[in-house]
């Protein structure tokens, strides 16, 4: 019997990225299926969030992004250009976002079609590891999305097709999230039991390890 969870997910968010390694391992024979749910990152979902936030969560969120990628063993560097636009006289997000609305429906449509894990694994990494500026130019993601399995080319087409069928999809997905336990990313849901962020991906893989002992 396949176990399954449900994973929020959000390409603006450094944790996500650092998280996607051990899901893709996690989930690679089969035993284990990870249901991707993407959602929009805070700053879009309550564009004040960060303008309201002490100042101290920033700075402790970037000693502890470089921190956790530096104990994983994993490459990374904000963004060049960051996936979600703020002003930065304001310390808010403009409703108006040139790139993570196309990104989130990608993992929307990389989810349907069954590539979602790997999607996300391939364009994290491209976003966040450093080594390539200006991702959203040139061939940067299409060489992402081969990858992974899939067509970006394919994959833009059914969106500009039918956006607002993503859009509703993304917004059930923060609905669910919610429902789930918490409103951050990344949010590990199983049999009704979340686990929020990197840093509880082990007990989310004891706790599977419990449930396949007890189906044996």
């Amino acid at each position: 019997m396949t176990i399954s969870f449900d994973l929020f997910w959000s390409f603006r968010s450094p944790y996500s990225y650092l998280l996607m390694p051990r899901v893709a391992a996690l989930v690679a024979d089969g035993k284990v299926a990870c249901n991707v749910r993407i959602v929009y990152p805070i700053a879009v979902r309550q564009a004040d969030f960060f303008a309201n936030a002490d100042p101290l969560w920033v700075f402790y969120l970037m000693k502890d992004t470089y921190r956790t990628a530096q104990y994983l063993g994993m490459p990374y560097r904000w963004p060049r250009p960051d996936p979600v636009l703020m002003d930065p006289a304001t310390r808010s997000y403009p409703r108006e976002q040139p790139h993570i609305h196309r990104l989130s429906h990608l993992g929307v449509a990389a989810a349907e079609r069954g590539r979602c894990v790997e999607f996300i694994t391939e364009v994290s990494a491209l976003i966040w590891n450093g080594a390539t500026d200006d991702w959203h130019e040139g061939d940067h993601l299409a060489r992402a999305a081969d990858r992974a399995g899939l067509d970006l080319a394919e994959l833009d087409a059914a969106i500009a097709a039918d956006t607002a069928r993503y859009v509703a999809e993304i917004e059930i997905n923060q609905v669910d999230q919610r429902k789930g336990g918490h409103y951050g990313v990344p949010l590990m849901v199983l049999d009704g039991e979340p686990f929020f962020g990197q840093d509880r991906f082990d007990q989310l893989a004891w706790r599977i390890a419990q449930r396949a002992e007890g189906a044996r």
